[in-house]
């Protein structure tokens, strides 16, 4: 079972270093991984996915989420780094992070492009990303 599965997480499992689009600054982005299951919580797909805060929901191609049987219920526009607008499929499934599970929305994304692990996820789960050493750590929710 991967890191997901013995409630443990990092070190990463890879290390990128890119430049935000908007300035010359070098972010360190890692990847861990999580694993998605169908819309009963029976089957279960582990990737290895970037921890992307700026992605408001995680993405994973559509290959993965057609074949755990989730439908792309409703399309919603979803705006790029590079400035880009498009509308895309959007289903609710399970994703398993740290040991634990809970739906979530998934994009359907292309063929080809790295699976994400966005703010809402991360939310969710109660984990905070630590830049510095390049992984997730638990964190109180918060009620104000």
């Amino acid at each position: 079972m991967g890191a997901c599965g013995d409630k443990r997480i990092g070190p990463p499992m890879s290390m990128l270093i890119l430049r935000h689009p908007f300035s010359n600054k070098e972010l360190g982005t890692f990847f861990v991984e999580i694993e998605i299951g169908d819309p009963e919580g029976q089957r279960w797909v582990s990737v290895e996915a970037l921890v992307d805060t700026g992605a408001s929901t995680s993405s994973v191609p559509s290959s993965i989420l057609s074949s755990l049987d989730v439908i792309a219920s409703r399309q919603k526009r979803y705006r790029f780094a590079q400035g880009e607008t498009r509308t895309m499929g959007v289903g609710q499934t399970f994703i398993r992070l740290i040991g634990e599970e809970f739906i979530r929305d998934f994009i359907f994304n292309e063929e080809g492009t790295i699976p994400l692990l966005g703010a809402l996820a991360l939310e969710s789960a109660h984990l905070a990303v630590d830049s510095h050493g390049n992984r997730l750590i638990p964190e109180d929710g918060i009620l104000l």
